[in-house]
């Protein structure tokens, strides 16, 4: 461990027997259990949304990451070379490990576990008083005439603590629908192709009717109803759940990196599982069904859940996500993993169709 970290560790009260550097972050085996310090770039803002949501399932009895409070009461911690820190407790367990397919159905089962009961609604008193300590904080080598609006930024402003929206989904097709067209529109400019490009425009019609029709089910459907329903009923998804945010202990499963979640349609959170398996699976229909069952066995999917989560799998989402980072590439030069990932998703299209027929009738 550097210096700079060392004198951000030495911020926390722990009592550090050793460390470990992982890739972005350092494993700490401190008295008070095992804790991990991380790179982070969520906002100031953010933060203390994150620590009093984790904080809430943690009494809840879920295991997850909960930001540590430093000494000065501060969530993130600069260095002296500016890199943003973030302490975190920990678990010593292992990564929801793909190859086993218990992993992934219990990874499932905890996602529905977390879905019965993630809701966002105002912070109480007891919680606003956690957070006296930003209120509190001393201003030092500050000019007299700057230190009274320092310390009014400093403040918890309670009335915009409150987790993002997600998008409307509906909207959101609609807008990766003119991004994909807006691609094929450059590339067909292009005198010379290179093999990403003749590959896209060779594929691109009959992804892009299936892409149009997909957001014309999700027009007619009661899509937009559960949308304005969750949004009304503040209903939380955590926004990254794969199995790289889910750890497998003997009696117990740990979520984590619980910084993209928001206020939204739950079933997300679900899909996004279930396609990040399902493309390692090659759709296959056995394991999607299990995982499916998994979730269900604790919290049972509604009708218009159950359509919404059909049709997001269907629409070529891996299309147009590698599509969307080739507008933001350098165009002169491609890596060859983009070329692969242009194939996996227009061969992996038959596969999924299939899936979509016998599982979701």
């Amino acid at each position: 461990m550097r210096e700079y970290e060392m004198e951000v560790l030495e911020k926390y009260e722990l009592e550090v027997n050793s460390t470990r550097r992982i890739r972005g972050a350092f494993y700490c085996d401190t008295k008070e259990g095992t804790m991990l310090l991380k790179e982070t770039k969520i906002s100031e803002r953010r933060v203390p949304l994150l620590y009093l949501i984790l904080n809430r399932l943690e009494k809840q009895g879920y295991l997850v990451d909960t930001p540590v409070f430093s000494k000065e009461g501060n969530l993130v911690q600069n260095s002296r070379d500016g890199t943003r820190y973030l302490m975190k407790k920990w678990y010593p367990g292992e990564e929801c490990n793909l190859k086993r397919e218990e992993d992934i159905f219990r990874a499932a089962r905890k996602l529905g576990e977390l879905h019965l009961e993630f809701q966002w609604y105002e912070p109480d008193l007891q919680e606003k008083e956690i957070f006296q300590k930003f209120q509190k904080e001393e201003v030092q080598e500050i000019p007299q005439n700057t230190q009274q609006s320092v310390c009014e930024e400093k403040k918890m402003d309670w009335t915009k603590l409150s987790p993002l929206l997600s998008k409307n989904p509906l909207e959101e097709m609609k807008r990766r629908n003119r991004e994909m067209k807006k691609v094929r529109s450059f590339i067909r400019k292009r005198v010379a192709k290179n093999e990403f490009e003749s590959y896209y425009l060779k594929h691109y019609e009959e992804i892009a009717w299936q892409a149009e029709k997909v957001t014309e089910q999700i027009e007619r459907s009661g899509c937009q109803n559960l949308y304005e329903r969750s949004i009304r009923e503040r209903k939380m998804l955590h926004g990254d759940y794969n199995y790289h945010n889910v750890m497998i202990l003997p009696e117990n499963e740990v979520i984590t990196n619980f910084e993209r979640m928001r206020i939204g349609i739950q079933v997300d959170d679900l899909y996004y599982l279930l396609r990040k398996v399902m493309e390692k699976y090659h759709w296959k229909q056995k394991t999607g069904q299990n995982i499916l069952e998994a979730y269900e066995s604790v919290r049972q999917l509604k009708p218009d859940e159950r359509e919404y989560l059909c049709l997001r799998l269907a629409y070529p989402e891996k299309f147009w996500k590698t599509a969307s980072a080739y507008s933001r590439s350098n165009k002169a030069w491609l890596p060859e993993k983009s070329v692969e990932k242009l194939q996996t998703a227009v061969e992996q299209t038959k596969e999924k169709e299939v899936f979509l027929r016998e599982v979701f009738e």
